[in-house]
Protein backbone atom coordinates (compact mmCIF):
# COMPACT_ATOMS: atom_id res chain seq x y z
CA UNK A 1 0.00 0.00 0.00
CA UNK A 2 1.33 3.43 -0.88
CA UNK A 3 1.24 6.35 1.56
CA UNK A 4 -1.50 8.03 -0.48
CA UNK A 5 -3.67 4.93 -0.29
CA UNK A 6 -2.97 4.62 3.41
CA UNK A 7 -4.05 8.16 4.01
CA UNK A 8 -7.36 7.54 2.30
CA UNK A 9 -8.35 4.90 4.84
CA UNK A 10 -10.93 6.01 7.42
CA UNK A 11 -8.62 6.40 10.44
CA UNK A 12 -9.50 9.91 11.58
CA UNK A 13 -11.42 8.53 14.57
CA UNK A 14 -8.45 6.45 15.79
CA UNK A 15 -6.44 7.47 18.84
CA UNK A 16 -2.98 5.90 19.20
CA UNK A 17 -1.02 6.01 22.47
CA UNK A 18 2.69 5.36 21.93
CA UNK A 19 4.72 3.78 24.74
CA UNK A 20 8.05 3.45 22.96
CA UNK A 21 11.41 3.72 24.75
CA UNK A 22 13.67 4.38 21.76
CA UNK A 23 13.55 8.03 20.60
CA UNK A 24 14.24 7.18 16.94
CA UNK A 25 11.47 4.54 16.87
CA UNK A 26 9.09 6.95 18.59
CA UNK A 27 9.76 9.67 16.01
CA UNK A 28 9.44 7.15 13.15
CA UNK A 29 6.01 5.93 14.35
CA UNK A 30 4.72 9.42 15.15
CA UNK A 31 5.49 10.60 11.63
CA UNK A 32 3.72 7.66 9.98
CA UNK A 33 0.66 7.72 12.25
CA UNK A 34 0.19 11.48 11.97
CA UNK A 35 0.54 11.26 8.18
CA UNK A 36 -2.40 8.84 8.02
CA UNK A 37 -4.45 11.22 10.21
CA UNK A 38 -4.34 9.32 13.51
CA UNK A 39 -4.60 11.24 16.79
CA UNK A 40 -1.25 10.42 18.47
CA UNK A 41 -0.36 10.82 22.17
CA UNK A 42 2.82 9.97 24.14
CA UNK A 43 2.20 9.51 27.90
CA UNK A 44 4.90 10.20 30.50
CA UNK A 45 3.61 7.57 32.90
CA UNK A 46 1.22 4.64 33.31
CA UNK A 47 -1.18 6.95 35.15
CA UNK A 48 -1.26 9.37 32.22
CA UNK A 49 -1.92 6.45 29.85
CA UNK A 50 -5.00 5.55 31.92
CA UNK A 51 -6.22 9.13 31.82
CA UNK A 52 -5.82 9.23 28.02
CA UNK A 53 -7.76 5.99 27.56
CA UNK A 54 -10.59 7.30 29.76
CA UNK A 55 -10.58 10.61 27.87
CA UNK A 56 -10.90 8.97 24.43
CA UNK A 57 -12.86 5.90 25.52
CA UNK A 58 -15.68 6.55 23.04
CA UNK A 59 -13.25 6.18 20.10
CA UNK A 60 -10.99 3.41 18.82
CA UNK A 61 -7.95 3.56 21.14
CA UNK A 62 -4.78 1.56 20.44
CA UNK A 63 -1.73 1.32 22.70
CA UNK A 64 1.56 0.62 20.91
CA UNK A 65 3.85 -0.89 23.57
CA UNK A 66 7.59 -1.36 23.03
CA UNK A 67 9.25 -4.71 23.70
CA UNK A 68 12.49 -2.84 24.36
CA UNK A 69 11.94 -1.34 27.80
CA UNK A 70 12.78 -2.22 31.43
CA UNK A 71 10.58 -4.97 32.91
CA UNK A 72 9.35 -2.75 35.74
CA UNK A 73 8.19 0.00 33.41
CA UNK A 74 6.48 -2.39 31.06
CA UNK A 75 4.70 -4.17 33.91
CA UNK A 76 3.35 -0.83 35.16
CA UNK A 77 1.99 0.04 31.72
CA UNK A 78 0.47 -3.43 31.25
CA UNK A 79 -1.20 -3.19 34.66
CA UNK A 80 -2.63 0.22 33.75
CA UNK A 81 -3.96 -1.12 30.43
CA UNK A 82 -5.59 -4.05 32.25
CA UNK A 83 -7.48 -1.68 34.54
CA UNK A 84 -8.91 0.43 31.70
CA UNK A 85 -12.57 0.08 30.73
CA UNK A 86 -13.26 -0.21 27.87
CA UNK A 87 -9.92 -1.91 27.32
CA UNK A 88 -7.80 -0.42 24.50
CA UNK A 89 -6.35 -2.56 21.72
CA UNK A 90 -2.77 -3.59 22.65
CA UNK A 91 -0.22 -3.75 19.84
CA UNK A 92 3.36 -4.66 20.71
CA UNK A 93 6.34 -3.11 18.93
CA UNK A 94 9.27 -5.31 17.83
CA UNK A 95 12.13 -2.85 17.32
CA UNK A 96 15.09 -5.24 17.11
CA UNK A 97 16.07 -8.85 17.72
CA UNK A 98 16.20 -9.62 21.41
CA UNK A 99 13.08 -7.62 22.29
CA UNK A 100 10.87 -9.48 24.76
CA UNK A 101 7.56 -10.24 23.10
CA UNK A 102 4.36 -10.88 25.01
CA UNK A 103 2.51 -14.14 24.42
CA UNK A 104 -1.00 -13.29 25.55
CA UNK A 105 -4.57 -13.22 24.33
CA UNK A 106 -4.62 -9.53 25.29
CA UNK A 107 -2.21 -8.67 22.46
CA UNK A 108 -4.06 -7.79 19.25
CA UNK A 109 -0.95 -7.96 17.05
CA UNK A 110 2.76 -7.27 16.63
CA UNK A 111 4.32 -4.52 14.52
CA UNK A 112 7.92 -5.05 13.42
CA UNK A 113 10.05 -1.99 12.68
CA UNK A 114 10.72 -0.76 10.08
CA UNK A 115 7.23 -1.46 8.75
CA UNK A 116 5.04 -0.99 5.70
CA UNK A 117 2.02 1.32 5.70
CA UNK A 118 -0.30 -1.58 5.04
CA UNK A 119 0.95 -3.37 8.17
CA UNK A 120 0.01 -0.37 10.31
CA UNK A 121 -3.36 0.26 8.65
CA UNK A 122 -4.25 -3.43 8.88
CA UNK A 123 -3.59 -3.43 12.63
CA UNK A 124 -5.49 -0.17 13.13
CA UNK A 125 -8.53 -1.43 11.23
CA UNK A 126 -8.39 -4.57 13.37
CA UNK A 127 -8.25 -2.31 16.43
CA UNK A 128 -11.34 -0.42 15.22
CA UNK A 129 -13.29 -3.69 14.99
CA UNK A 130 -11.97 -4.66 18.44
CA UNK A 131 -13.11 -1.31 19.90
CA UNK A 132 -16.58 -1.66 18.37
CA UNK A 133 -16.98 -5.19 19.73
CA UNK A 134 -15.84 -3.97 23.19
CA UNK A 135 -18.39 -1.17 23.22
CA UNK A 136 -21.29 -3.23 21.93
CA UNK A 137 -20.36 -6.22 24.09
CA UNK A 138 -20.76 -4.07 27.20
CA UNK A 139 -23.79 -2.14 26.02
CA UNK A 140 -27.39 -3.23 26.71
CA UNK A 141 -29.77 -3.99 23.88
CA UNK A 142 -30.36 -0.70 22.08
CA UNK A 143 -33.83 0.72 21.52
CA UNK A 144 -34.84 1.35 17.95
CA UNK A 145 -35.12 5.10 18.58
CA UNK A 146 -31.35 5.51 18.95
CA UNK A 147 -30.81 4.90 15.23
CA UNK A 148 -32.13 8.12 13.90
CA UNK A 149 -31.81 8.16 10.10
CA UNK A 150 -34.81 5.86 9.51
CA UNK A 151 -37.05 7.78 11.92
CA UNK A 152 -40.55 8.71 10.89
CA UNK A 153 -44.25 8.08 11.29
CA UNK A 154 -45.10 7.13 7.72
CA UNK A 155 -46.68 3.79 7.00
CA UNK A 156 -43.59 2.73 5.02
CA UNK A 157 -41.18 3.49 7.88
CA UNK A 158 -43.37 1.76 10.46
CA UNK A 159 -43.49 -1.28 8.16
CA UNK A 160 -39.68 -1.41 7.83
CA UNK A 161 -39.17 -1.14 11.60
CA UNK A 162 -41.70 -3.95 12.10
CA UNK A 163 -39.84 -6.18 9.62
CA UNK A 164 -36.54 -5.43 11.37
CA UNK A 165 -38.02 -6.54 14.70
CA UNK A 166 -39.34 -9.75 13.10
CA UNK A 167 -36.15 -10.87 11.33
CA UNK A 168 -33.39 -9.45 13.57
CA UNK A 169 -33.09 -12.45 15.91
CA UNK A 170 -33.12 -15.00 13.10
CA UNK A 171 -30.07 -16.11 11.11
CA UNK A 172 -31.76 -15.38 7.76
CA UNK A 173 -29.76 -13.59 5.09
CA UNK A 174 -31.30 -10.16 4.43
CA UNK A 175 -31.18 -8.21 1.16
CA UNK A 176 -31.83 -4.46 1.57
CA UNK A 177 -32.96 -2.64 -1.57
CA UNK A 178 -33.20 1.11 -2.10
CA UNK A 179 -31.74 4.21 -3.70
CA UNK A 180 -28.47 5.73 -2.47
CA UNK A 181 -28.89 7.77 0.69
CA UNK A 182 -32.13 6.13 1.87
CA UNK A 183 -30.53 4.58 4.96
CA UNK A 184 -29.72 1.00 3.92
CA UNK A 185 -26.73 0.79 6.28
CA UNK A 186 -28.92 2.12 9.10
CA UNK A 187 -31.30 -0.81 8.50
CA UNK A 188 -28.35 -3.23 8.50
CA UNK A 189 -27.02 -1.85 11.79
CA UNK A 190 -30.46 -2.06 13.38
CA UNK A 191 -30.69 -5.70 12.32
CA UNK A 192 -27.29 -6.41 13.88
CA UNK A 193 -27.88 -4.55 17.16
CA UNK A 194 -31.23 -6.25 17.69
CA UNK A 195 -29.86 -9.73 16.94
CA UNK A 196 -28.17 -12.35 19.12
CA UNK A 197 -24.90 -11.30 17.49
CA UNK A 198 -25.00 -7.71 18.82
CA UNK A 199 -22.06 -8.39 21.18
CA UNK A 200 -19.84 -9.30 18.22
CA UNK A 201 -18.47 -7.09 15.38
CA UNK A 202 -20.52 -5.40 12.69
CA UNK A 203 -18.17 -5.13 9.68
CA UNK A 204 -19.31 -3.11 6.63
CA UNK A 205 -17.75 -3.46 3.16
CA UNK A 206 -18.63 -1.26 0.19
CA UNK A 207 -18.19 -3.67 -2.73
CA UNK A 208 -18.58 -0.83 -5.24
CA UNK A 209 -15.75 1.24 -3.75
CA UNK A 210 -13.06 -1.49 -3.88
CA UNK A 211 -11.47 -2.42 -7.22
CA UNK A 212 -12.43 -5.93 -8.35
CA UNK A 213 -8.87 -7.27 -8.20
CA UNK A 214 -8.54 -6.17 -4.55
CA UNK A 215 -11.98 -7.21 -3.29
CA UNK A 216 -11.04 -10.90 -2.91
CA UNK A 217 -8.12 -10.01 -0.64
CA UNK A 218 -10.28 -7.51 1.26
CA UNK A 219 -13.01 -10.09 1.95
CA UNK A 220 -10.96 -13.26 2.48
CA UNK A 221 -7.53 -11.92 3.48
CA UNK A 222 -4.17 -12.95 2.07
CA UNK A 223 -0.95 -14.67 3.06
CA UNK A 224 2.47 -13.07 2.98
CA UNK A 225 3.85 -13.09 -0.57
CA UNK A 226 0.47 -13.95 -2.14
CA UNK A 227 0.95 -11.08 -4.62
CA UNK A 228 3.24 -8.13 -5.22
CA UNK A 229 3.05 -5.84 -2.20
CA UNK A 230 1.72 -8.52 0.19
CA UNK A 231 4.51 -7.91 2.71
CA UNK A 232 2.60 -9.47 5.60
CA UNK A 233 -0.36 -11.80 6.06
CA UNK A 234 -3.66 -10.02 6.59
CA UNK A 235 -7.07 -11.06 7.84
CA UNK A 236 -10.04 -10.38 5.59
CA UNK A 237 -13.42 -8.96 6.53
CA UNK A 238 -14.93 -12.44 6.98
CA UNK A 239 -12.38 -13.22 9.70
CA UNK A 240 -12.79 -9.80 11.33
CA UNK A 241 -16.58 -10.31 11.45
CA UNK A 242 -16.33 -13.80 13.02
CA UNK A 243 -19.37 -14.42 15.20
CA UNK A 244 -20.93 -11.13 14.08
CA UNK A 245 -22.42 -9.57 10.96
CA UNK A 246 -20.82 -8.79 7.60
CA UNK A 247 -22.62 -6.05 5.66
CA UNK A 248 -21.95 -6.22 1.91
CA UNK A 249 -23.04 -2.84 0.58
CA UNK A 250 -23.57 -2.27 -3.18
CA UNK A 251 -23.33 -5.99 -3.87
CA UNK A 252 -24.85 -5.35 -7.30
CA UNK A 253 -21.47 -3.90 -8.34
CA UNK A 254 -19.57 -7.12 -7.54
CA UNK A 255 -17.85 -8.87 -10.46
CA UNK A 256 -19.09 -12.27 -11.67
CA UNK A 257 -15.77 -13.82 -10.59
CA UNK A 258 -16.29 -12.64 -6.99
CA UNK A 259 -19.96 -13.64 -7.06
CA UNK A 260 -18.90 -17.27 -7.58
CA UNK A 261 -16.56 -17.14 -4.58
CA UNK A 262 -19.18 -15.48 -2.39
CA UNK A 263 -21.78 -18.08 -3.39
CA UNK A 264 -19.46 -20.83 -2.20
CA UNK A 265 -19.02 -19.14 1.19
CA UNK A 266 -22.78 -18.80 1.57
CA UNK A 267 -23.29 -22.46 0.69
CA UNK A 268 -20.40 -24.09 2.58
CA UNK A 269 -19.44 -21.47 5.19
CA UNK A 270 -15.77 -21.94 4.31
CA UNK A 271 -13.13 -19.99 2.36
CA UNK A 272 -9.37 -19.73 1.81
CA UNK A 273 -7.15 -16.68 2.05
CA UNK A 274 -5.50 -15.52 -1.17
CA UNK A 275 -2.26 -17.48 -1.52
CA UNK A 276 -3.29 -20.26 0.89
CA UNK A 277 -4.78 -23.75 0.64
CA UNK A 278 -5.90 -23.81 4.28
CA UNK A 279 -9.68 -23.87 4.58
CA UNK A 280 -11.14 -21.50 7.16
CA UNK A 281 -14.61 -22.06 8.61
CA UNK A 282 -16.67 -18.94 9.28
CA UNK A 283 -19.66 -18.11 11.46
CA UNK A 284 -20.94 -14.85 10.02
CA UNK A 285 -24.39 -13.50 9.26
CA UNK A 286 -24.58 -11.88 5.82
CA UNK A 287 -26.62 -8.75 5.15
CA UNK A 288 -26.38 -7.35 1.62
CA UNK A 289 -27.62 -4.14 0.03
CA UNK A 290 -27.81 -2.56 -3.41
CA UNK A 291 -29.40 0.33 -5.26
CA UNK A 292 -29.57 -1.75 -8.45
CA UNK A 293 -32.46 -3.82 -9.81
CA UNK A 294 -30.86 -7.27 -9.43
CA UNK A 295 -33.58 -9.04 -11.40
CA UNK A 296 -32.78 -6.80 -14.38
CA UNK A 297 -29.05 -7.42 -13.80
CA UNK A 298 -29.73 -11.16 -13.99
CA UNK A 299 -31.43 -10.71 -17.39
CA UNK A 300 -28.38 -8.74 -18.57
CA UNK A 301 -25.99 -11.47 -17.30
CA UNK A 302 -24.46 -9.08 -14.78
CA UNK A 303 -25.59 -10.95 -11.66
CA UNK A 304 -25.85 -14.65 -10.87
CA UNK A 305 -29.37 -15.94 -10.38
CA UNK A 306 -28.30 -18.60 -7.85
CA UNK A 307 -26.52 -15.96 -5.72
CA UNK A 308 -29.58 -13.70 -5.91
CA UNK A 309 -31.80 -16.41 -4.44
CA UNK A 310 -29.23 -17.12 -1.71
CA UNK A 311 -29.22 -13.46 -0.71
CA UNK A 312 -32.92 -12.71 -1.21
CA UNK A 313 -34.17 -14.83 1.71
CA UNK A 314 -35.71 -11.82 3.44
CA UNK A 315 -35.85 -8.67 1.28
CA UNK A 316 -36.42 -5.22 2.80
CA UNK A 317 -37.25 -2.39 0.38
CA UNK A 318 -36.36 1.07 1.73
CA UNK A 319 -38.46 3.67 -0.12
CA UNK A 320 -36.95 6.99 -1.25
CA UNK A 321 -37.62 10.06 0.87
CA UNK A 322 -39.96 11.58 -1.75
CA UNK A 323 -42.32 8.62 -1.14
CA UNK A 324 -42.42 9.18 2.62
CA UNK A 325 -42.52 12.96 2.96
CA UNK A 326 -44.57 12.58 6.16
CA UNK A 327 -41.26 11.59 7.79
CA UNK A 328 -39.52 14.88 6.93
CA UNK A 329 -40.64 16.84 10.06
CA UNK A 330 -39.47 13.99 12.30
CA UNK A 331 -36.19 13.67 10.40
CA UNK A 332 -35.58 17.44 10.62
CA UNK A 333 -36.19 17.22 14.36
CA UNK A 334 -33.77 14.29 14.64
CA UNK A 335 -31.04 15.94 12.60
CA UNK A 336 -31.23 19.16 14.66
CA UNK A 337 -31.01 17.10 17.86
CA UNK A 338 -27.95 15.31 16.50
CA UNK A 339 -26.23 18.64 15.73
CA UNK A 340 -27.04 19.85 19.26
CA UNK A 341 -25.82 16.60 20.81
CA UNK A 342 -22.54 16.89 18.90
CA UNK A 343 -22.25 20.50 20.13
CA UNK A 344 -22.15 21.93 16.61
CA UNK A 345 -24.79 24.57 17.22
CA UNK A 346 -28.54 24.60 16.57
CA UNK A 347 -31.17 26.03 14.25
CA UNK A 348 -34.98 26.14 14.01
CA UNK A 349 -37.27 25.90 10.96
CA UNK A 350 -40.70 27.49 10.64
CA UNK A 351 -43.60 25.21 9.67
CA UNK A 352 -43.67 26.94 6.28
CA UNK A 353 -40.01 26.04 5.69
CA UNK A 354 -40.66 22.41 6.60
CA UNK A 355 -43.67 22.36 4.28
CA UNK A 356 -41.45 23.66 1.47
CA UNK A 357 -39.06 20.74 2.10
CA UNK A 358 -41.91 18.25 1.62
CA UNK A 359 -42.44 19.59 -1.94
CA UNK A 360 -38.84 18.88 -2.97
CA UNK A 361 -37.96 15.64 -4.82
CA UNK A 362 -34.88 14.69 -2.72
CA UNK A 363 -32.72 12.83 -5.26
CA UNK A 364 -30.09 12.43 -2.52
CA UNK A 365 -32.69 11.21 0.00
CA UNK A 366 -31.96 11.41 3.76
CA UNK A 367 -28.27 12.10 3.14
CA UNK A 368 -29.21 15.25 1.19
CA UNK A 369 -31.59 16.37 3.95
CA UNK A 370 -28.85 15.90 6.57
CA UNK A 371 -26.46 18.02 4.50
CA UNK A 372 -29.07 20.79 4.20
CA UNK A 373 -29.76 20.93 7.96
CA UNK A 374 -26.05 21.08 8.71
CA UNK A 375 -25.62 23.91 6.18
CA UNK A 376 -28.52 25.87 7.71
CA UNK A 377 -27.05 25.45 11.20
CA UNK A 378 -23.83 27.05 9.92
CA UNK A 379 -25.55 29.89 8.04
CA UNK A 380 -28.12 30.70 10.77
CA UNK A 381 -26.52 29.70 14.11
CA UNK A 382 -29.26 29.49 16.77
CA UNK A 383 -31.50 31.34 14.32
CA UNK A 384 -34.92 30.80 12.74
CA UNK A 385 -35.08 29.63 9.12
CA UNK A 386 -38.08 30.55 7.00
CA UNK A 387 -38.89 29.67 3.38
CA UNK A 388 -36.97 32.71 2.09
CA UNK A 389 -33.82 31.48 3.83
CA UNK A 390 -33.81 28.09 2.09
CA UNK A 391 -31.59 27.59 -0.97
CA UNK A 392 -33.59 28.31 -4.12
CA UNK A 393 -34.01 24.72 -5.29
CA UNK A 394 -35.73 23.79 -1.99
CA UNK A 395 -38.35 26.55 -2.31
CA UNK A 396 -39.13 26.33 -6.05
CA UNK A 397 -42.83 26.96 -6.59
CA UNK A 398 -43.50 27.74 -2.91
CA UNK A 399 -44.98 31.22 -2.36
CA UNK A 400 -43.00 33.31 0.14
CA UNK A 401 -45.42 34.97 2.56
CA UNK A 402 -44.05 38.33 3.69
CA UNK A 403 -45.11 38.68 7.31
CA UNK A 404 -43.63 38.80 10.75
CA UNK A 405 -42.48 35.46 12.12
CA UNK A 406 -43.97 35.12 15.57
CA UNK A 407 -42.54 32.82 18.22
CA UNK A 408 -45.49 30.47 17.78
CA UNK A 409 -44.60 30.06 14.09
CA UNK A 410 -41.28 28.37 14.88
CA UNK A 411 -41.29 24.61 14.51
CA UNK A 412 -40.50 23.20 17.96
CA UNK A 413 -37.98 20.43 18.39
CA UNK A 414 -39.45 17.42 20.14
CA UNK A 415 -37.10 15.65 22.50
CA UNK A 416 -37.25 11.87 22.20
CA UNK A 417 -34.82 11.18 25.04
CA UNK A 418 -35.16 11.10 28.80
CA UNK A 419 -38.10 10.41 31.08
CA UNK A 420 -40.55 12.61 29.17
CA UNK A 421 -40.29 11.49 25.54
CA UNK A 422 -42.84 14.01 24.27
CA UNK A 423 -41.39 17.16 25.84
CA UNK A 424 -41.56 20.11 23.43
CA UNK A 425 -38.97 22.88 23.43
CA UNK A 426 -39.11 25.83 21.05
CA UNK A 427 -35.65 26.97 22.15
CA UNK A 428 -32.29 25.24 21.72
CA UNK A 429 -31.11 23.34 24.76
CA UNK A 430 -28.21 24.81 26.70
CA UNK A 431 -25.04 22.82 25.79
CA UNK A 432 -23.26 21.11 28.69
CA UNK A 433 -20.27 23.44 28.39
CA UNK A 434 -22.52 26.53 28.23
CA UNK A 435 -22.68 29.24 25.54
CA UNK A 436 -21.67 32.86 25.18
CA UNK A 437 -25.13 34.40 25.67
CA UNK A 438 -24.09 37.78 24.23
CA UNK A 439 -22.91 36.18 20.98
CA UNK A 440 -25.97 33.94 20.83
CA UNK A 441 -28.42 36.84 21.26
CA UNK A 442 -26.48 39.02 18.82
CA UNK A 443 -26.66 36.28 16.15
CA UNK A 444 -30.39 35.89 16.70
CA UNK A 445 -30.91 39.68 16.58
CA UNK A 446 -28.97 39.97 13.31
CA UNK A 447 -30.97 37.12 11.77
CA UNK A 448 -34.30 38.76 12.66
CA UNK A 449 -33.15 42.18 11.44
CA UNK A 450 -32.10 40.67 8.09
CA UNK A 451 -35.50 38.96 7.75
CA UNK A 452 -37.35 42.21 8.58
CA UNK A 453 -35.33 44.15 5.99
CA UNK A 454 -35.90 41.50 3.30
CA UNK A 455 -39.64 41.48 3.97
CA UNK A 456 -39.69 45.31 3.92
CA UNK A 457 -37.74 45.52 0.63
CA UNK A 458 -34.96 47.40 2.42
CA UNK A 459 -37.24 50.16 3.83
CA UNK A 460 -35.82 50.77 7.31
CA UNK A 461 -38.95 52.48 8.64
CA UNK A 462 -41.10 49.47 7.71
CA UNK A 463 -38.54 47.03 9.13
CA UNK A 464 -38.44 49.01 12.39
CA UNK A 465 -42.23 48.79 12.59
CA UNK A 466 -42.07 45.00 12.14
CA UNK A 467 -39.48 44.77 14.90
CA UNK A 468 -41.52 47.13 17.13
CA UNK A 469 -38.63 49.51 17.70
CA UNK A 470 -37.82 53.13 16.88
CA UNK A 471 -36.34 53.79 13.43
CA UNK A 472 -33.28 55.50 14.97
CA UNK A 473 -32.69 52.43 17.20
CA UNK A 474 -32.74 50.15 14.16
CA UNK A 475 -30.31 52.46 12.31
CA UNK A 476 -27.91 52.22 15.27
CA UNK A 477 -28.11 48.42 15.21
CA UNK A 478 -27.54 48.36 11.43
CA UNK A 479 -24.36 50.36 11.95
CA UNK A 480 -23.33 48.22 14.92
CA UNK A 481 -23.60 44.99 12.92
CA UNK A 482 -22.44 46.50 9.63
CA UNK A 483 -25.65 45.40 7.93
CA UNK A 484 -26.04 48.65 5.97
CA UNK A 485 -22.94 47.92 3.89
CA UNK A 486 -23.57 46.56 0.42
CA UNK A 487 -27.36 46.59 0.91
CA UNK A 488 -29.93 48.77 -0.78
CA UNK A 489 -31.65 50.41 2.17
CA UNK A 490 -34.19 53.21 2.07
CA UNK A 491 -34.35 55.77 4.81
CA UNK A 492 -31.14 54.86 6.66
Amino acid sequence: MTPDNAKSESLTAVTVILVVSDAASLDYLQNILQFIDCDVHVPDSAEELQRLVERFGDRSVSVFLSGNMPDGDRSAYLSAIGECSPRPALIQIHEKSGDEMLVSGDVLGTLRLPCQYDAITSLLHKAQVFAESQRHGEAPRRPLELFRSLSGNSRATRGINKMIEQVADSEATVLILGESGTGKEVVARKLHYHSKRRGRPFVPVNCGAIPGDLLESELFGHEKGAFTGAITARQGRFELAEGGTLFLDEIGDMSMHMQVKLLRVLQERTFERVGSNRTIHCNVRIIAATHRNLEQSIKEDLFREDLYYRLNVFPIDVPPLRERVEDIPVLVNDLIQRIEHEKRGSVRLTPAAVTALTHYRWPGNVRELANLIERLAILFPYGVVDVADLPEKFRAGIPIVVNETAEDDVLPVVSTHGDQPNTVSSMPRLPAEGIDLKVHLANMEQSLIRQALEESNGVVAHAAKKLKMRRTTLVEKLRKYGLHRGQELTGV
